[in-house]
């Protein structure tokens, strides 16, 4: 009697423990992130600082249908294998409802793919790839940032207007590289028939050796310069480039330099005029933003840079397609982010049915100097929305069924 009374008391206390196990899960969404902390900190750790902020203001106000949202992140350090990993790992391991993260596009590109195959809904947040919301799109991939198309419409707008017929361009030979430098091309010289392209260095990502790139751009006479490289690399090329003279009298038209993480390294030895995209935090002047700063800096006593809005941004996106979902069922998750509709300190954006890109914007001014330091000056927002192909367009950019 005695044993089978232990037994039964025993039984009862695993059930209590199991049930509370499954109340709490019940009362707990998890989201799966990734990203390469280790490999880019610069970008990457405001990244991380962005998100936490935002999972923070949404579970203080209840989380999503009374849900808390817990997010379970990797470091994939660069490397695309190891990101798979990590994706293989929170899916089946953490039972995460969805991935969120990547700032590599070809790391971008190989998470999309394991989202395809194993049919698990990815927000994309940094990739900038064209190719990973067009000809390598899928059902279950959706993407934040705006795109190298975005971003080089925005720039060849500007680059059109300058006298310059004769341009040369720099960038990292991987994915991001060869996708900003083909659209921006193809844009410019859809604008103007008359640019020639007169050179094309492809130093290997965070390998450049500058000298010889600068020299090689000196030696083909451009009168204006595209440049995409970005953080060691872009402060390598700007040293070599004003100590050998390449960018006197010369436009220079150049993808992401106007971020702070970017920005910031090459303090008083910022060039002058460069076209730029990027965030002028410190000159933003709108409710939505006023309220992010404010927030920002209270939590981490620093100012945000570009990742802290793409961190902030991506968690609110996830929140807002939960909402919308009612469900962490994938395909409810997909069908409810196709026309979602997200508050960003940019302001409201949209992410589309047709492309699954949303229209997140992006500034875009001029490099000066003040103070010693890199800024952007008479930067505007330019609305992502008004810089997307047509849908029509997309249809035949993107595989269909």
């Amino acid at each position: 009697m005695r044993t089978r009374l232990r037994k039964s008391v025993a039984f009862a206390a695993l059930a209590i423990v199991a049930a509370t196990g499954v109340a709490r899960a019940q009362g707990e969404i998890k989201i799966g992130e990734i990203n390469s902390y280790s490999a880019l900190p610069a970008f990457t750790e405001p990244y991380r600082k962005g998100w936490q902020l935002a999972i923070e203001e949404i579970n203080a106000k209840g989380g999503v249908d009374g849900k808390k949202l817990i997010v379970i992140s990797k470091d994939d350090a660069g490397k695309p294998a190891e990101a798979v990993t990590a994706a293989n790992e929170l899916v089946s391991r953490e039972g995460v409802a969805l991935i969120t993260g990547t700032f590599f596009s070809h790391i971008g590109l190989a998470v999309a793919d394991f989202a395809k195959q194993k049919q698990v809904f990815f927000m994309a947040a940094e990739p900038l790839t064209d190719a990973i919301t067009w000809s390598k799109g899928n059902d279950y991939t959706f993407r934040l940032r705006p795109s190298n198309y975005m971003q080089a419409a925005m720039l060849a707008e500007e680059a059109a207007k300058l006298p310059a017929k004769r341009w040369a361009t720099v960038a990292p030979n991987y994915e991001y590289g060869q996708s900003a430098v083909a659209v921006f091309k193809e844009l410019l010289s859809k604008a103007r028939p008359d640019i020639e392209w007169v050179d094309e260095q492809w130093p290997p990502q965070g390998k450049i050796d500058a000298g010889a790139v600068a020299q090689a751009l000196l030696a083909s006479k451009p009168e204006a310069i595209l440049n995409v490289t970005f953080g060691a690399d872009l402060v390598k090329f700007v040293r070599e480039g004003n100590t050998r003279g390449l960018f006197k009298d010369r436009s220079v038209v150049s993808f992401l330099t106007g971020e702070p993480e970017y920005l910031d390294p090459l303090k008083d030895e910022t060039p002058k005029g460069w076209i730029v995209t990027g965030y002028p935090w410190y000159d933003i002047k709108t409710p939505e933003h006023d309220a992010f700063l404010k927030a920002y800096q209270a939590k981490f006593n620093d100012y945000p840079r570009l990742g802290s809005i793409v961190g902030y941004g991506t968690m609110k996106a996830v929140a807002a397609v939960l909402a919308k979902a009612g469900s962490t069922e994938t395909d409810k998750l997909v069908a409810a982010a196709k026309g979602v509709e997200v508050d960003t300190p940019f302001g409201k954006i949209v992410f589309r049915a047709t492309d699954h890109q949303s229209t997140l914007g992006a500034y875009v001014g001029k490099t000066d100097v003040r103070d010693g330091k890199g800024v952007m000056v008479d930067s505007v927002y330019r609305d992502g929305a008004n810089y997307l192909p047509s849908e029509e367009d997309v249809k035949r950019l993107r595989p269909q069924g």
